[in-house]
């Protein structure tokens, strides 16, 4: 059996204490993965400066090519995870089997997160507005209109702490190593495969080790990493956002609550865009924070319900390595079950319908994990609570609102599609500031343009922008 140990600086530890990961339906034990406490990290974060100055003895465009080639590596090669070698199917298939989605949607998260990796020059261009990346390296440099211009980097490290839902949240950390800032991360209990396999191709792409460190543990190693770096990701539930809301230090990913808005002018030819709906609802199994989780339009939705319903409702369960597979299992049975009677509660409202009652059982218990199938509801106003759900599974409430309250009834949507061709609406979703991503016209939720932000800039939250003035000195020579 594979034992993984944490990381520290690069440096693996042996820990006292183990937790072991289990296969989701088998109950097999995957790997045993060494634990480290809270003091641990405390004690070892007063050597984050070094994971920083390691990497500025590294010029930027050389850390870029190094990171693309750790991009092929991470996709491709036979790479040391713990204390054995891990080829790519195994790391499909590790994943699968701790974190219950269907094998097609790791590998499909694994070049997702790929991706990002192979374009980071582009990526970062996107994100510094196209600054030369050097300002970045050195604290200040000429811009373009001959104006010295400086970005103070406020952290020597990035802390994380790593979720177990879905793999493809990755994609926001990997930005740190090319700018300098090393990596301290938290990985989830169920999904530590991409972060250890990460590292180790960062790593033999010729990273320096002691940028990184990996700290699988309790609630009190989180809890540390955000107090003790400087700047620090944490992705989870909406009270998560809310208790690190207003925290310059802390970046928090919550639900996305991510709708499809449809406009007036179109809503009479909703059904030229079910494809894009049942895309946005069900892509991962519904599991990401850009999944749609609402629909909104003036009418026609009892009709959008009952299509919905006929494409999602008769969706069933299939092996993990089965390529057609939709539904990623709850490895904790008890989260289903929990989920799946807050949903009975939201559809008893009056106002709200099942559209998917009539197409069998939603909860599916198994011994070990649990299923919950695509649910469909509409709801006859935004008043109803259903409207302002997000579920971890292809979950989704269509909403009759008119177009003109449309708007002001939404509430935070991390990316909204708005169907229209109506410029004066156009400009009102534009300035609308609690809707994050903006996709005009036929684009689904779930499909992101990566050379934009998602959920805030990173450049914004590592570095801060001053002002520097310079004056060249006249230096005496000695005698």
């Amino acid at each position: 059996m594979l034992t993984i140990n944490p990381i520290r600086w690069g440096k693996q530890y042996k820990s006292l204490e183990f937790q072991d990961v289990f296969h989701f339906d088998t109950g097999e034990s995957i790997a045993r993965i060494g634990q480290v406490n809270g003091g641990m990290v405390q004690m070892d974060m007063r050597k984050a400066d070094n994971a920083r100055k390691v990497l500025r003895s590294i010029p930027t465009q050389e850390l870029i090519a190094r990171c693309k080639k750790a991009a092929y590596m991470f996709e491709n090669e036979t790479l040391p995870v713990g204390d054995g070698l891990q080829t790519v199917d195994d790391f499909i298939h590790q994943q699968s089997a701790s974190t219950g989605l269907p094998e097609h949607m790791c590998r499909n998260n694994m070049q997702k997160n790929c991706f990002v990796l192979s374009n980071i020059d582009k990526i970062l261009d996107a994100l510094t507005r196209g600054l030369d990346l050097e300002i970045f390296a050195k604290g200040y440099g000429e811009e373009n209109r001959n104006v010295t211009v400086s970005f103070q980097c406020q952290t020597p490290v990035l802390g994380a702490v790593l979720p177990n839902n879905s793999p493809g949240v990755h994609t926001l950390w990997l930005p740190a190593i090319p700018l300098q800032v090393g990596l301290v991360l938290k990985p989830g209990s169920q999904e530590p495969w991409t972060p250890y396999r990460m590292i180790s191709a960062y790593i033999e792409a010729g990273i320096p080790a002691e940028a990184f460190c990996l700290y699988p543990g309790g609630h009190d190693v989180g809890s540390t990493i955000l107090g003790k770096c400087s700047r620090s990701m944490i992705f989870g539930s909406a009270q998560t956002v809310e208790q690190y809301s207003g925290n310059p230090r802390v970046q928090a990913h919550g639900p996305g609550f991510s709708k499809i808005l449809i406009g007036d002018d179109v809503v009479d030819q909703w059904e030229d865009y079910l494809d894009l709906m049942v895309e946005s609802v069900l892509s991962n199994s519904g599991r990401s924070c850009i999944n749609c989780s609402g629909i909104w339009a003036s009418r026609h939705t009892k009709e959008i319900g009952e299509a919905l319903a006929s494409r999602m409702g008769g969706i069933d369960i299939l092996p993990p390595g089965n390529s057609k597979a939709a539904l990623a299992a709850f490895t904790n049975a008890k989260m289903a079950t929990g989920t799946w009677a807050m949903v009975q509660q939201d559809i008893a409202e009056a106002g709200v319908v099942d559209m998917t009652a009539s197409y069998g059982e939603r909860l599916v218990e198994r011994e070990r994990c649990a299923y919950l199938k695509p649910v469909v509801v509409t709801a006859d106003s935004p008043q109803r609570a259903v409207a302002m759900k997000e579920y971890m599974f292809p979950f989704v409430s269509v909403v009759k609102c008119e177009q003109k309250n449309m708007i002001k009834s939404i509430g935070p949507t991390l990316v909204g599609t708005a169907l229209t061709a109506d410029d004066d609406w156009i400009d009102e979703l534009t300035n609308a500031t609690h809707i994050d991503r903006l996709n005009i016209g036929a684009m689904p939720t779930n499909r992101l343009n990566w050379l934009q932000p998602h959920e805030g800039n990173l450049i914004d939250f590592l570095f801060r922008s001053r002002a520097v003035q310079i004056v060249p000195m006249r230096v005496a020579q000695p005698v």
